[in-house]
């Protein structure tokens, strides 16, 4: 049994690129029947992020996390074994503090809640959260990052930026990030409950 972030210093840009193409070449050659979401162009900035990462740690991911799964320490013939099985999409290995999800921003509420529980058992752990352009822009992370960071949570998110959403833009989706209007923010004491007038009424 593993608790992760046992590969990075091990494993180099070029073995995980080595890793992808094995990948996809038993893809193309029909020998995994599911769909395979492949990386590459990130290798350095994956590697110099999971130097952070410490034994221990939770890694939450997208569906595209081969290279995420690798650098957490996980046996590569475990990580091949799984996604020769047809889940590339679902790589989960609680074993490893390791967990993702086919759903756009599905793991983000789960993150949060791990790193609540960290924070309430009051362990050393910390939980990292990893998230493409496009889910970041979703109500699901504002909520998410909004919560950990108000209440103070060991938990790093980190964006993973290609400026596509599938095959869609960020920016034509969302437009540029620049924001010319801010928001109107204003604070008031309320004078009545909730709902009602404070007085129960018999119809």
């Amino acid at each position: 049994m593993g608790t992760g972030g046992g590969n990075v210093g091990q494993l180099t840009a070029s073995d995980l690129m080595a890793f992808e193409l094995e990948v996809k070449e038993a893809f193309e050659a029909g020998k995994i029947r599911g769909p395979v979401h492949l990386a590459g162009g990130n290798e350095a900035e994956l590697i110099r992020i999971f130097q952070l990462v410490r034994p221990g740690d939770w890694v939450f991911a997208t569906y595209r996390s081969h290279f995420h799964a690798l650098l957490h320490g996980i046996p590569r013939e475990r990580v091949m074994a799984e996604i020769m099985a047809g889940r590339s999409m679902n790589l989960s290995f609680p074993e490893y503090r390791f967990v993702t999800s086919a759903i756009v921003g599905g793991c983000l509420p789960i993150a949060v809640g791990v790193a609540a529980a960290i924070k309430r058992k009051k362990e050393p752990n910390q939980v990292w959260c990893f998230v493409g352009d496009m889910a970041a822009s979703i109500g699901t992370f504002h909520d998410a990052y909004h919560y950990a960071t108000r209440h103070d949570l060991l938990i790093n998110f980190v964006i993973e930026d290609n400026g596509l959403s599938c095959d869609s833009p960020t920016e034509e989706c969302w437009g540029l990030s620049t924001s010319k209007t801010p928001p109107v923010h204003y604070f008031y004491k309320r004078q009545y409950p909730h709902v009602g007038t404070g007085k129960y009424v018999s119809f």
